[in-house]
């Protein structure tokens, strides 16, 4: 007896898709910013169309030279601003389009349990963290565009099959058959333009191809040269970015041909069980000791190469295991250990490098399953149970990304040794006042790691909010000692000898920092500070200068270019300042009280009441807004209200501090 099986439109199960994705993703709609969300999401110095040029033409405007992908996010900044809800549900649409073109390609290669492939990408948990990282967005967007690209590059493919060779010369070139190759290619720039790992696409391409005919010739590789070309260019130039601006360099990344191999052989068994058995996914992964590590662990590469050997031996009879498998490793390349990434520094694996590696293993699951379901009603009840598993296995995971310190407390529930996390935690303990708590975790860190200088750099920063300055200084200095060329470091220590009224010394430090970084709009803007400190007016306004030239939308320059303008006696010089200030960071209450105050003099004091009543209404406790207001009230003659604010202001600052 043979059963009928009904064929729902495409169309039925890409909306499908959609709503399991949402569902099992909520628990980000309510999530914030986490780690180094701030590096991605648009900064106002290139919110304008200006800045949209930097984001493509200027090489360390942002981050990482991925321009596709910093031109959406100035897209979405301009949608929604700062909100994280935007970014959040973005980045799940994406994820969700991208499981749904992953079945349209499977289907286009006529590969059974398309769909279910779709539902097991978009719901398995190993890809919460590129779609609950904000950050991640490279991830989501850079595979929506490789998928397509290869949608229309099969489309080209199967049209070129269609046409003989030699028919083919006799009509010439045809643009029209060219039309998705040239769409294949511009989405394939758009891809690895959004994240440079996707430039193992042309290899991926050729896989899928000697899948399809057992065999690859010239005319099938040809077409893919350009793309060749274009892949070793952005695979170069990520290199390049990653050893000289996110500092993949040291010795934590000194690891000779051998070693590198153990680590690409334990990284490619490592993903694939996450993959098969998602259980105990943590953000940062215990980091191995691979020069440490002993002799029989070799026998993870000898077990991949093996397998890989198996694979290929069987390929007449089965080419599909071996296809996966190429794909799945292929894909990996880049964060195999053979090249140097930053993230190494902290842990050899993590769950967002395998989001696109993860296909191969997905599709091939979904074929086995695919030829399974023919056989009746079992897989299919099967399938939903697994389905409903990986859901809510993603669920849960993504509660980790609800905010910074959330994150950092789940990785340390799981990897107590996870020095990054303590060191990442202790500065959000800081910046949210819990100093003491932030000192336990930099201490925990220099146990894990004692050589860690930002830890170090850190813990100064701590110290300086208790008060304790002689501990901060040899905490700089510490930092520096570890790594001289670290300008942050340099840059707190010059505050700090600036501060306690060595200006002399501070100058030598921030003059030191700008010739390691000479573009550091913060060196500048610092060294500007000191020397107005010693009366030179003239070099302070020029730093500032400097500082805006470096970074236009920064406000604290703004305001000390306006405190130069002031003492010189240029008052509405220092009132264009404090408002270019004030319209880049409305909460610079110190700008805006002197603001009130450059208004007064002027005789505007309507506009100075208004900027002294701002300051109140962000901050009732604020004594000096008070005082202010009351100075003018009392000037023009509202002497009630004036001896009002007089006795607030007093009673603020009469109350003992904290």
């Amino acid at each position: 007896m043979t059963s009928t099986r009904r064929h729902y439109p495409a169309g039925l199960w890409a909306a499908l898709i959609f709503c399991a994705t949402l569902v099992a993703y909520a628990p980000v709609y309510r999530a914030g910013f986490v780690w180094n969300d701030e590096d991605y999401v648009t900064r106002p110095a290139l919110n304008s169309l200006s800045g949209l040029g930097r984001i493509w033409f200027e090489i360390g405007a942002t981050q990482q030279y991925y321009p596709a992908l910093h031109s959406a996010f100035w897209v979405e900044h301009h949608l929604w601003g700062d909100a994280p809800l935007g970014y959040h549900l973005a980045n799940v649409l994406l994820h969700a389009a991208a499981a749904c073109l992953f079945a349209l390609v499977l289907r286009r290669l006529a590969i059974p349990g398309a769909w279910f492939g779709g539902f097991v990408f978009a719901l398995h948990p190993i890809c919460a963290e590129s779609v609950g990282w904000i950050s991640e967005q490279k991830n989501t967007l850079s595979a929506v565009f490789y998928l397509l690209s290869v949608l229309y590059y099969l489309r080209f493919d199967e049209q070129r099959g269609q046409v003989s060779e030699i028919d083919a010369g006799r009509r010439g070139i045809n643009f029209r058959d060219l039309t998705p190759y040239l769409i294949a290619t511009g989405f394939f720039l758009l891809a690895i333009l959004s994240k440079s790992v996707v430039a193992t696409l042309p290899a991926a391409l050729l896989v899928i191809l000697w899948w399809r005919r057992g065999r690859l010739s010239w005319r099938d590789a040809a077409p893919l040269l350009p793309w060749f070309g274009a892949a070793a260019a952005d695979g170069a130039l990520t290199a390049w970015f990653e050893r000289h601006f996110l500092g993949a360099v040291g010795s934590d990344f000194t690891l000779n041909l051998a070693q590198r191999t153990l680590l690409a052989g334990r990284i490619v068994w490592f993903y694939l069980g996450k993959i098969l058995w998602p259980a105990d996914l943590v953000f940062i992964y215990p980091r191995w000791d691979i020069p440490a590590a002993p002799l029989w662990e070799y026998a993870y590469p000898l077990a991949a190469l093996a397998g890989l050997l198996g694979l290929w031996l069987i390929r007449d009879r089965a080419r599909g295991p071996l296809a996966a498998a190429l794909f799945f490793v292929g894909s990996l390349f880049p964060t195999l250990g053979f090249l140097s990434v930053f993230g190494f520094l902290f842990s050899y694996v993590a769950d967002h490098w395998v989001y696109l590696p993860a296909l191969g293993v997905i599709a091939f699951v979904s074929a086995g399953w695919g030829r399974w379901a023919r056989r009746g009603l079992t897989p299919f009840v099967s399938a939903a149970c697994l389905l409903a598993v990986l859901g809510s296995l993603t669920w849960r995971q993504s509660r980790s990304f609800s905010d910074v310190e959330t994150l950092y407390r789940s990785i340390l529930d799981r990897n107590p040794a996870a020095w990054m996390a303590h060191n990442n935690l202790g500065i959000v303990l800081r910046e949210t006042g819990r100093t003491q708590e932030a000192i336990a975790h930099y201490e925990e860190v220099f146990r894990l790691r004692p050589e860690f200088p930002e830890a170090h750099n850190n813990l100064g920063d701590a110290f300086v909010d208790q008060g304790n300055f002689a501990a901060a200084e040899a905490q700089y200095r510490e930092a520096l000692r570890l790594n001289p060329l670290y300008v942050e470091a340099r840059l707190n220590l010059g505050n700090l000898l600036r501060d306690s009224g060595r200006n002399e010394q501070a100058v030598a430090e921030y003059g030191e920092a700008l010739r390691i970084q000479p573009d550091s709009a913060e060196g500048h803007n610092n060294l500007g500070i000191a020397e107005a400190r010693s009366g030179k007016l003239l070099e302070a306004s020029a730093e500032f200068h400097e500082a805006l030239r470096l970074k236009p939308g920064y406000a604290e320059a703004h305001y000390n270019l306006a405190l130069v303008f002031r003492k010189t006696g240029d008052v509405q010089g220092a009132i264009g300042e404090y408002l270019a200030a004030l319209a880049i960071n409305p909460a610079l209450l110190d700008a805006r009280n002197n603001l009130g105050i450059a208004f007064a003099r002027i005789g505007h004091l309507q506009e100075a009441i208004a900027q002294f009543e701002e300051v109140i209404r962000r901050k009732p406790d604020n004594a000096e807004g008070h005082y202010n207001l009351a100075i003018v009230l009392r000037a023009m003659k509202r002497g009630a209200d004036a001896d009002a604010e007089f006795r607030e202001a007093a009673r603020l600052r009469s109350r003992p501090a904290h």
